[in-house]
């Protein structure tokens, strides 16, 4: 079981190379990222934007990219489009945002032609590692579903835990989070807590433990839940968080990278191959992080799992 960022990296070398198709590809942490993850020999690349604007940046940072497979597009949206229907058609392995919206990446993902959707819910999946816990922790979704409904959040759970299969955790153990432990009618999400609950006990969520509702503290701090008496498998020893709504996901996970120090990293998963979409604070190494991720996601694949 895969437990840090290095293990992330060290892991990706050993499996073979992934190509990662770049949509819009200059930016300079973008281009950082892809330098170092191509020397390191986890993928090989194709560049498709404004080739211009990538040789000066490369030519700022000292890079030699001629190596690489550049594609000329200046028109953002032109230059989506190639590197999606690169990953629909199988010439690529991972799509990578760069220079554009996430919205604007996301419509052409969503492309009924050449897109990347399947039956499943499209859902971030965002991967820390934090000095003080024992493990990765997986939190979902603090990027892209804004008040997910119960099966929503079914599918946004089966997406973090295929992520999380992909790392070598055969039974992810998912915490479904709320500000407190029992089920309140008047909370939806602990009603939704529940369900999801016994979603999994029934085989309606695969290959994973879920319990909830759980307060932040006794799903990863276990004398916190023995304190309140909380009988668990999943407390204190939770590798996914499914937070309530997109606010606390994204509160949370940038809580534990700015005052934690936390490294983090993060996909989109849900779709016919894995999506690296980062915060535009996010430095190069998240964004590495994130494509060695992504290149180790795509395993699942072949066994037939939407990633």
């Amino acid at each position: 079981m895969i437990k840090s960022m290095q293990e992330i990296i060290d892991y990706t070398k050993n499996m073979g190379k992934k190509k990662v198709a770049v949509a819009v590809a200059q930016d300079e942490d973008v281009l950082q990222s892809i330098h170092e993850a191509y020397n390191l020999g986890l993928i090989d690349v194709s560049l498709i934007g404004d080739k211009e604007k990538i040789f000066q940046i490369a030519d700022k940072l000292n890079f030699d990219v001629s190596k690489y497979d550049i594609v000329k597009e200046i028109d953002p949206i032109k230059a989506a489009r190639i590197a999606v229907d690169m990953v629909s058609s199988r010439r690529a392995d991972v799509l990578m945002k760069g220079m554009i919206k996430t919205a604007d990446l996301l419509k052409v993902v969503l492309d009924k032609d050449i897109g990347l959707r399947t039956g499943r819910v499209l859902s971030h999946v965002g991967v820390v590692e934090v000095e003080h816990y024992h493990k990765l922790l997986f939190i979902t979704d603090g990027g892209m579903n804004i008040n997910p409904d119960l099966k929503q959040k079914a599918d946004i759970i089966q997406n973090a835990v295929d992520i999380a299969n992909s790392l070598g955790i055969e039974k992810p153990k998912v915490a479904v989070l709320a500000s407190v432990e029992v089920v309140n009618a008047a909370m939806q999400c602990t009603l939704d807590a529940a369900a999801l609950s016994k979603m999994a006990d029934r085989g309606q969520i695969k290959n994973c433990i879920i319990d909830g509702p759980l307060a932040m503290d006794n799903a990863i701090n276990l004398a916190a839940a023995e304190h309140k008496g909380i009988k668990s498998e999943v407390a204190g020893d939770a590798d996914i968080l499914l937070v309530p709504d997109i606010e606390s996901g994204n509160i949370l996970l940038k809580s534990l990278v700015f005052l934690g120090k936390g490294k983090p990293c993060g996909v989109i998963a849900g779709s016919k191959a894995p999506i690296v979409v980062t915060s535009r604070a996010d430095d190069y190494m998240a964004k590495l992080y994130s494509i060695a991720l992504a290149s180790i996601a795509c395993n699942n694949q072949s066994k037939g799992v939407n990633v």
